[in-house]
């Protein structure tokens, strides 16, 4: 029995496929202006949260994607809050410590398509 030989592919585009590696790697976050970043009085006597569920749940989600630990989540969160132009304050790393035992961090994982 013989073996095959894997097939051989040849670029015969280098522009267009050096374009597409570039894209790969290309990470687009969308952070909208409108979004409720400070949490509101709830009215309690007791002290209120300062960041919303919303601004809690972002910093974990970017924790969990890049597996980053919590200090360096929040220096990352801050640069891209800078780079939005966002003057937004960014949460401790203690508040994502404390908060995150109450907030369970959901990301969908999408199912790879089938080429």
């Amino acid at each position: 029995m013989t073996k095959l030989l894997p097939a051989r592919y040849r670029t015969t585009n280098w522009s267009a496929y050096s374009a597409a590696l570039r894209k790969r790697g290309s990470l687009l976050i969308w952070l909208d202006r409108e979004t409720t970043w400070l949490a509101p009085h709830a009215g309690r006597p007791e002290r209120p949260p300062v960041f919303s569920e919303g601004a809690i749940q972002f910093c974990l989600s970017i924790k969990v994607l890049f597996k980053l630990p919590l200090r360096q989540t929040a220096g990352m969160v801050a640069s891209l809050l800078r780079m939005a132009g966002l003057d937004w304050p960014v949460p401790d790393y203690s508040t994502l410590c404390r908060r995150q035992k109450s907030l369970a961090v959901q990301i969908p994982i999408a199912e790879p398509t089938a080429r």
